[in-house]
């Protein structure tokens, strides 16, 4: 019997550890989670909304090729001299090309007709004096508003404090005795009782539901906010590989004062190439000016339109044209490993399930958002 029961009180004593740590971890990190999930929840539908209030992403389709990078371009520069664009993207069928100038205080975009190279129109998301709600959203979502250097790793200790919540969660959620009693108050909400009733089944109950879907959510958000967590990731899903930082194929300095003889420039002829070589493409992105001498000419080819995990890079000597290779460009001949690591910003945004997948991330980010708030109630009930 005395063995029975300093079983039972160990038993007592860690679950009272549990409640304890789900009680102050989130009380703590409460305000920056419902930052997190609630931004989140807009951000799932920015590119639908965006489809909408901003024509001139589009133009009428035409049954004709594209103007190459070398039109698009000169096109960019006459609205924006004396900068130097850092990339280039190509969409599908009615999408309008789009050049980038990013430097540290702003962020501009020219938007080009790709069958005539006109100017469209140009846009300052950051950094101008017209208000972008997107790039608001998103700097809530990954900095809390705060200076980066600052509100990322707040943002990430918050989202792992959030894990350890849900698993802690778990352990309060789990019944004592599977009895009918208590599988209707672990699975069922009951809104016709009293208020409190319903708002810790809220709580509770929706808590559980969404449980692997936030895990989720807060794995793909942990990548981007910790390099150890990205590699540590990797590790384990490769079964023991070290993670490579970017890298690239290198272009061949021997050639690099030899003379350029053909009609076209580098850029356009690799994009030409990469039209002949490629197949299923559905948008293209590529940085006009290689930074160092031995980078190469570098052009993404996106496969599935609306999301970005199943690409392939093509990499060209700067200087000769000659096609590089590197292991793991193509998302399609990539490992299990790196494909994961291609798909971590579709996962984390919904996109790898099209827009069901979008509205079903929008609804677990809410539900998200709704925890630190039904918590909180919860405990100022019970006080």
């Amino acid at each position: 019997m005395e063995r029975v029961k300093k079983k039972k009180g160990k038993k007592t004593t860690i679950r009272r550890i549990n409640d304890w740590l789900h009680l102050w971890l989130g009380l703590m990190s409460g305000i920056i989670v419902f930052i997190i999930s609630i931004t989140g929840c807009f951000y799932a539908f920015q590119q639908e909304i965006k489809d909408r209030i901003e024509p001139w992403r589009f133009v009428e389709e035409r049954p004709e090729p594209f103007v190459p990078p070398s039109r698009i371009l000169d096109t960019a520069a006459v609205y924006m001299p004396g900068q130097q664009p850092t990339g280039l993207t190509y969409g599908h069928g009615r999408e309008a090309a789009a050049v980038g100038y990013i430097s540290k205080a702003s962020f501009s975009v020219v938007f080009i007709n790709p069958y005539t190279g006109e100017f469209l129109k140009k846009q300052t998301p950051r950094g101008g004096d017209e208000f972008n709600f997107f790039n608001f959203i998103l700097d809530g979502h990954t900095a809390l508003w705060l200076p980066y250097e600052i509100g990322k790793p707040v943002v990430g200790v918050a989202t792992l404090v959030f894990v350890v919540l849900l698993f802690t969660g778990l352990v309060m959620w789990w019944p004592k005795r599977w009895r009918k009693a208590t599988r209707n108050k672990s699975f069922k909400i009951k809104l016709t009782g009293s208020f409190k009733r319903a708002n810790y089944d809220l709580h509770n109950v929706l808590g559980f539901y969404s449980l692997i879907f936030a895990f989720i959510l807060a794995v793909t958000g942990l990548v981007w906010s910790f390099e150890w967590f990205d590699k540590a990731v990797y590790y384990v899903v490769s079964g023991g590989e070290i993670k490579q930082g970017h890298h690239h194929p290198h272009s061949d300095l021997s050639h690099k004062d030899l003379p350029w003889e053909d009609t076209m420039t580098p850029l356009d002829r690799a994009w030409y190439t990469t039209l002949e070589t490629a197949d299923d493409i559905n948008g293209m992105y590529m940085t006009p000016y290689p930074a160092d001498d031995d980078d190469p000419i570098d052009i993404t080819v996106y496969h599935l339109r609306g999301q970005w995990y199943d690409h392939s890079e093509y990499f060209y000597d700067r200087y000769t044209l000659a096609p590089l290779e590197m292991e793991g460009s193509k998302y399609r001949e990539a490992s299990f490993a790196d494909q994961l690591s291609m798909m971590n910003y579709d996962i984390h945004v919904g996109s790898i399930g099209g827009l069901a997948g979008k509205v079903f991330a929008f609804f677990i980010s809410l539900i998200c958002a709704s925890l630190p708030i039904t918590g909180f109630l919860v405990w100022w009930n019970k006080r």
